[in-house]
């Protein structure tokens, strides 16, 4: 079933866009946090396509996840 909703279309837009930022970053410097993060970020957009809030809870919890990640060491 196909999705019209433009708040999904654009949550999914924005998240994707984020985490191919945060992948090539990642692979750029050989960071895994924000590789593996772009890489979770842009799955958001498949796995939640229905409903921007979840998508964009699911979004700043990877964000949050990267945050830490890089302040571990």
């Amino acid at each position: 079933m196909i999705n019209f909703d433009t708040s999904a279309l654009f949550a999914s837009i924005f998240w994707g866009g984020l985490g191919v930022g945060f992948f090539v970053y990642g692979k750029k410097q050989q960071s895994a946090g924000p590789l593996l993060g772009g890489i979770a970020l842009m799955g958001i957009s498949y796995l939640i396509a229905n409903s921007a809030v979840w998508m964009s809870l699911a979004g700043v919890g990877i964000l949050l996840g990267i945050y830490l990640w890089s302040r571990r060491g």
